[in-house]
């Protein structure tokens, strides 16, 4: 446990909720005892001001256990506070914000709080400037930054009355040799005396929007959050404790309090993490493995997955609060409408919840004298040893028959979240926590064992004061000079002394979690990904954890609002959408010309993913981009191949380079510098624009060019591939090979001022071949304009009416999403795409199994998913056993894109496993697509990640494609799996065009 003070062995753990603020008083030097080294603990009603309810639970527990305070080692403290503040839109505790972006010419189009709801937006950002600075991916400058622009906005921002300033730098994260944005604090805190100042690379990783946004709210309650923290250490400095006293985080480590105050939104989803940490501590000498812990509330269950190393596993991308995307870590907890207080009905459908009784479950359910049949009724029904409230006011309210049902549907929804929350087919250690966990069998498929360990009804409190220190090191290296692993043990040695810097025991600190990501398109580059833990070493004397009156104004301490902040809105990947009527919506098509709103881009973008095949890049920022633009009053008008002149002049565009690059350097006006300079060339300007591929983020390229304020021309409703293809010269102008080179001359262009225009080329193979080598130089990231052809060759070539295609793709995911029938969306996909003969739904299941490499600039590997069903029934409420009519193992090779679907089987020879390819279900150039079985959307070969639920579905490619030169460019001896042999999984049906079926005449 490493150094301690003398006599100091205990540790006070307390979790402020909504509803409960739980205590624990724990002595860690027996926690093999069994009792745990509980001495202590409390629960009690959370008061309105946190002070006191702190204050009560701390002097029960010294009262009940008679505990010397002297004895007290530490106080961490895990609350919902500040959470409540940005859900509950509370201007009284959010504070105005400016955000100074350090960005050079890159995302103008994107500002501050662009993807926000509007309300929030409204209540917290006070201003914004986007100045010089900024890195590329290789460290290398766009542009150093200009003093004078700061302090010019400082004054701006002084005059505003704003306190609260966020820098925010293109690839801040990696910037150890600029340090630009802390150079930047420093003009800010000499032009602005006493303001609170958020360098964005203190608060998140890599993904600019997503790191801008979290250190906005960050900023915003840095003053509630002062405020509060020094309410937290009134009891403890009134109890007389002589102690440190710590703010429990995210990802199961703690904060200073000094700390916590800096970076208060490391606290908003402490508690589900608390429970966890909790829960394993419980059952620490029972398993040594990843446990699922199951917490049982009164209306919900709460499960999550604690890792082997301890800590819980995270979410794979992005978060989202009240509307609002981030990419902090947290962690990843799924929750069902199940729990102690579930209303219990027996009609033509056996149901349990989602409504509840909640908090007045004593004075509602039966047992305790009420009308209202609850589960915890049923529980108590079931099992004479359970001894709550009194089992003869209940008896007669279910039949024998009725008893059965409610075990098994209970049962059941247990089962199914925890086959979803796993990362293997093995069974798991399962852990069930909370005051509804009576409801619960002892014995659950997909467990090896199931366990309700003692003090589990307070395992937050417990997880708080177990709590380790921790830190993360997300970084980018060359891997030119020094391999990947030399580069990953510096790495990881940097993580520990971080974390030893930190307050960790040097005895302790280790490295819990690792990982490193090639980079496509990069050459000799890859991300280094490091997470180190340790106790906390409590003989440290250099540690500031103590507000003091310059770090802590003390500002008038008022008692605020708390609320259980578990049902507003604290979802991975949420969006926020306009509500239209999906079935009776219509598009605005007059005299064939398709007027995009913000509803057929959010359909159209969803669509575009999809099609991606995996691969493409997400169409998110774009779709952002695109509807800021039609919010400004922009047009961007579609029209159909078939209406295109003869001699029209079809230009096209889109974009290429790393997708890493692209979540940080975000799009400024190179898309449309790349076709001024290449109309120079070609000595003509554009009638039209056509996007090189629907699948992913080129998908929206088109319209993006074509809109009123850009080049001011109809994109046309199609593409050069009907899906996403990792290079150039797989598209169908090339299929054709009526002439040659089709894309030369073309015209790269990377936002910063390069640009190259390459006026011919002896083929478009050596086209692809010029630009990748360029554009490592160029940032990793570049607009491409590529020489326009007539109308007549659009309409032989292209790829007709994909555009609708995607429209009517993303309108049955929603339309799906809204009417709760996710567990249908992937046939409903399929009818968009042509219906049975078109397509099919190749494989359900989990994935089980994830590997990537980088080679010549893409990036290959394969992804294993095993079959399992993946309905989801708790929307409806109901019983229905199932068993998946998907079995066995199917593995996706992609590069870049998915290349197909094959079902594989192992076996083991010499004690050695060996994978053998048994069918073919899906193969270039049809469409290989996985999508996320819980909402519908895409999923993207990057975003490939163990235990997701996903479909695979099997489309069939336009018949350009399957044509003998088709199959040699697309199918899969272009992708060097000349030992398969393409089969069509189903007949090519033409899209159905918007146009044609919504067109007016006016």
């Amino acid at each position: 446990m490493g150094s301690r003070l003398e006599g100091k062995t205990l540790r006070i753990g307390v979790d402020v909720g909504g509803t409960n603020t739980d205590g624990v008083i724990l002595d860690l030097l027996r926690a093999s005892d069994p009792d745990k080294g509980v001495i202590a603990w409390n629960k009690a009603p959370t008061t309105p001001n946190p002070s006191a309810g702190i204050n009560d639970a701390i002097v029960a527990m010294f009262e009940s256990a008679k505990v010397d305070p002297s004895r007290i080692a530490s106080v961490t403290i895990g609350t919902t506070h500040f959470v409540n503040a940005v859900v509950e839109r509370d201007a009284a505790r959010l504070s105005k914000v400016a955000v100074i972006r350090l960005c050079g010419p890159f995302s103008q189009h994107t500002p501050p709080g662009v993807d926000w709801p509007e309300d929030m937006r409204e209540l917290i950002l006070g201003h914004y400037a986007l100045l010089k600075g900024g890195l590329e991916v290789d460290g290398q400058l766009i542009s150093d930054i200009d003093e004078a622009q700061i302090r010019n906005e400082c004054s701006i921002v002084r005059e505003k009355g704003i306190r609260s300033v966020v820098v925010n730098g293109i690839f801040s994260p990696i910037d150890t040799v600029e340090r630009q944005e802390e150079r930047a604090a420093e003009i800010v805190k000499a032009e602005i005396p006493g303001c609170d100042i958020v360098c964005s690379k203190d608060v998140a990783n890599l993904g600019f929007l997503e790191r801008e946004n979290a250190a906005i709210l960050n900023a915003s309650i840095l003053s509630f959050a002062r405020k509060t923290i020094c309410s937290f250490r009134e009891p403890i400095k009134r109890l007389g404790l002589r102690c440190p006293v710590f703010i429990a985080q995210n990802d199961g480590t703690i904060l200073s309090s000094d700390m916590a105050a800096k970076l208060p939104i490391r606290t908003f989803s402490s508690g589900p993490t608390n429970s966890m940490r909790g829960a394993a501590f419980l059952v620490q000498n029972q398993v040594d493995e990843a446990v699922m812990v199951i917490d049982i509330g009164g209306t919900t269950t709460d499960v999550g997955l604690l890792l082997a190393n301890g800590f819980p596993r995270q979410q794979a991308a992005y978060s989202d609060l009240g509307g609002v995307r981030m990419n902090f870590s947290c962690p990843d907890i799924k929750s069902i409408g199940l729990g102690g207080g579930s209303i219990v009905r027996d009609g033509e459908l056996f149901t349990i919840g989602p409504n509840s009784v909640g908090y007045k479950i004593t004075k509602e359910a039966m047992v305790f004298g009420g009308s209202t049949l609850t589960a915890t009724d049923c529980a108590v029904l079931l099992d004479e040893n359970l001894n709550i409230g009194n089992r003869e006011l209940a008896k007669g309210a279910l039949n024998n028959e009725g008893l059965t049902r409610f075990k098994a549907v209970v049962k059941h929804k247990l089962e199914r979240i925890i086959d979803t929350m796993k990362t293997s087919p093995e069974d798991v250690t399962v852990l069930l926590v909370g005051g509804g966990a009576v409801i619960a069998p002892d014995d659950l498929k997909g467990a090896s064992k199931v366990l309700k360990p003692r003090w589990s009804s307070v395992a937050n409190a417990i997880g708080a004061a177990i709590a380790r220190v921790g830190v993360v090191i997300d970084t980018i290296e060359s891997t030119k000079s020094e391999t990947a692993k030399e580069l990953l043990d510096k790495v990881c040695n940097d993580a520990i002394e971080k974390a030893v810097v930190a307050g960790a025991s040097r005895s302790t600190a280790k490295i819990v979690e690792m990982d490193v990501l090639p980079l496509p398109y990069i050459a000799n580059k890859s991300r280094f990904i490091a997470r180190a833990a340790g106790d906390f070493d409590y003989s440290r004397t250099d540690l500031s954890d103590i507000l003091t009156e310059d770090s802590a104004p003390q500002e008038n301490l008022q008692p605020d609002k708390f609320e259980d902040s578990s049902d507003k809105g604290w979802v991975a990947g949420a969006r926020v959408t306009e509500e239209i009527d999906t079935n009776t919506y219509r598009p605005r098509v007059r005299n064939r010309v398709w007027y995009i709103n913000e509803t057929d881009l959010y359909w159209i973008s969803i669509g575009c993913y999809i099609l991606g095949t995996g691969g493409g890049g997400s169409p998110y920022s774009s779709m952002v981009r695109v509807r800021e633009m039609l919010r400004r009053g922009d047009v961007i008008r579609v029209v159909s191949p078939v209406d295109l002149p003869d001699d029209a002049a079809v230009g096209c565009g889109g974009g290429a380079g790393s997708p890493t690059v692209g979540i940080e350097k975000l799009a400024g006006d190179e898309m449309v510098q790349a076709q001024e300079e290449l109309f120079k060339v070609c000595h003509q300007r554009v009638s039209h624009i056509i996007a090189v591929e629907i699948g992913g983020h080129n998908g929206l390229q088109s319209m993006l060019l074509g809109a009123s304020s850009n080049l001011n021309v109809p994109a046309v409703d199609g593409d050069w591939m009907g899906r996403a293809y990792p290079t150039k010269w797989q598209t169908t102008p090339v299929v054709f090979g009526e002439r040659s080179p089709i894309f030369a001359p073309v015209a790269m262009a990377d936002g910063n001022g390069n640009v190259i225009v390459m006026p011919g080329a002896v083929s478009d193979v050596h086209v692809e071949r010029i630009c990748r080598a360029a554009l490592s130089e160029m940032g990793s990231s570049v607009a491409t304009a590529d020489a326009p052809v007539t109308g007549n060759e659009c309409k032989r070539w292209v790829v007709e009416n994909t555009i609708s295609q995607s429209w009517r793709i993303g309108r049955a995911v929603v339309r799906a999403r809204r009417s709760n029938q996710v567990d249908n969306v992937a046939e409903t996909i399929i009818a968009e795409c042509g219906g049975a003969e078109a397509g099919k739904v190749l494989f359900k299941g989990k994935i089980v199994g994830v590997n990537r490499t980088l080679k010549l600039g893409h990036v290959y590997g394969e992804c294993i998913i095993e079959g399992a069903d993946v309905i989801d029934d708790d929307s409806r409420q109901k019983f229905k056993p199932s068993v998946s009519q998907f079995q066995g193992l199917l593995k996706i090779p992609f590069k870049n894109e998915n290349i197909a679907a094959i079902k594989i089987s192992r076996i083991t020879i010499d004690g050695k496993v060996h994978e053998e390819e048994d069918e073919v279900l899906g193969l270039v150039p049809d469409l290989i697509t996985v999508i996320d079985a819980r909402n519908g959307e895409a999923v993207g070969t990057p975003e490939y990640r163990y235990g997701l639920l996903v479909i695979v579905l099997g489309i069939a490619a336009s018949n350009q494609w399957t044509s003998e030169r088709g199959l040699v460019i697309g199918g899969p001896k272009s992708f060097g799996m000349d030992h398969l042999t393409y089969k069509p999984l189903g007949k090519f049906v033409r899209p159905t065009s918007v146009i044609d079926e919504f067109n007016i005449v006016e």
